[in-house]
């Protein structure tokens, strides 16, 4: 089973030095890690010392390196779309498109990251995958992904399937989805067997970001005021998505004062600013595969009837709590989740809310 770490904070702060060095000191301990970044660019190369292409690269003992390139992921996902097409439509209508021809539209470049990160994660050859990202809300939404795309598909697939017009032409859709399918397969088209992988897909996505064990982040900041505030939001906004940050890391201080108030009850470890020497940063940091003790960004008491999310620098007029018709919304750190509730309290109606001690607390009637 593979771990995925990734970093979130303010902007020079440090983050791809401190993933470089969580990579090496992993990969020191025997894990096979793959180190891989969003950024392009050749500042990553030169910081880890050792040239880094699109497809993974050794830099030394248990330690690959990749760099994602969107332009060679964007032909290489399209290939496989038209033959996920070719494989389930009778007639594909993508196979005159070409890879090469199309342009990278925004929030794309991230969207072809998360499914080579999950292709590298399913491949069985990495321990721990080490994500070099943004660092800030892009990479939180990246995370996201898996929960948006899941409620795009329940809530539209419930409202499609109870209106008068599905109902009335459902019993031509059948015929229809036969001729289009190469199966020719009849039945309803959400039990098809595409649809049945792209959902299993999903639901995968959605376990990896609410296990701490398979997924989670370090905050990295530095004493700077802007930088801990920053930190401290990112943190928040990383419990809106499900996704458990374990820690936060002070970079470039001798002592973890400056921090340990403002990120409690998150451990915070302090690391010395970067030598020419890669061991004393990698020595400095936490056992970061060990199993966690932090708050869990949500906890569930069906007997009590409440569901508790910890929004630990959000106060209560940063977040905002609707109910329409089954679906219970919190929008936070400019972000909006759709609440996935246990069989016990789904469909209930919201009787009440409370903001207490960085705790969003819902109680159903």
């Amino acid at each position: 089973m593979t771990l995925i770490l990734t970093f979130l904070g303010k902007g020079g702060t440090g983050r791809t030095t401190v993933a470089i060095a969580a990579a090496k000191q992993l990969a020191e301990q025997g894990q096979r890690v793959l180190l891989l970044t969003q950024d392009a660019g050749p500042a990553f190369g030169l910081l880890l010392g050792a040239e880094v292409g699109s497809a993974p690269q050794p830099v030394s003992e248990n330690l690959q390196a990749v760099q994602l390139h969107s332009t060679t992921l964007l032909e290489q996902n399209w290939e496989r779309l038209k033959q996920f097409e070719a494989k389930y439509l009778r007639d594909p209508f993508f196979k005159a498109v070409y890879g090469q021809e199309l342009s990278l539209l925004p929030g794309l470049d991230d969207a072809l990251a998360l499914n080579a990160i999950r292709e590298f994660d399913g491949s069985g050859e990495y321990d721990v995958i080490v994500h070099d990202g943004s660092g800030d809300q892009a990479t939180l939404r990246l995370w996201g992904t898996p929960e948006g795309i899941d409620w795009y598909f329940r809530r539209f697939k419930a409202v499609l399937q109870s209106s008068q017009f599905y109902r009335s032409i459902s019993p031509f859709i059948q015929p229809v989805t036969g001729a289009i399918l190469s199966s020719g397969n009849a039945t309803d088209l959400w039990d098809q067997p595409a649809t049945q992988e792209v959902n299993t897909l999903v639901n995968r996505g959605k376990a990896l970001v609410t296990d701490p064990m398979r997924l989670r982040a370090y905050v990295v900041t530095t004493a700077d005021e802007s930088a801990i505030a920053t930190g401290r939001y990112l943190w928040s906004a990383a419990q809106q998505i499900g996704l458990t940050v374990a820690g936060a890391l002070l970079n470039q201080a001798d002592s973890a004062g400056a921090a340990e108030s403002a990120f409690s009850p998150l451990p915070v470890n302090a690391l010395p600013t970067k030598s020419d020497r890669w061991q004393p940063l990698m020595a400095a940091l936490p056992p970061l595969t060990a199993p966690v003790d932090v708050p869990a960004p949500m906890t569930v008491d069906v007997a009590a009837q409440t569901v508790k999310l910890f929004f630990p620098a959000f106060d209560k007029k940063q977040v905002k709590l609707t109910q329409y018709g089954p679906e219970v919304t919190v929008e936070a750190g400019d972000q909006r989740r759709n609440l996935t509730l246990p069989p016990e309290l789904k469909g209930r109606s919201v009787t009440g809310a409370k903001f207490q001690l960085g705790y969003l607390i819902i109680t159903f009637g």
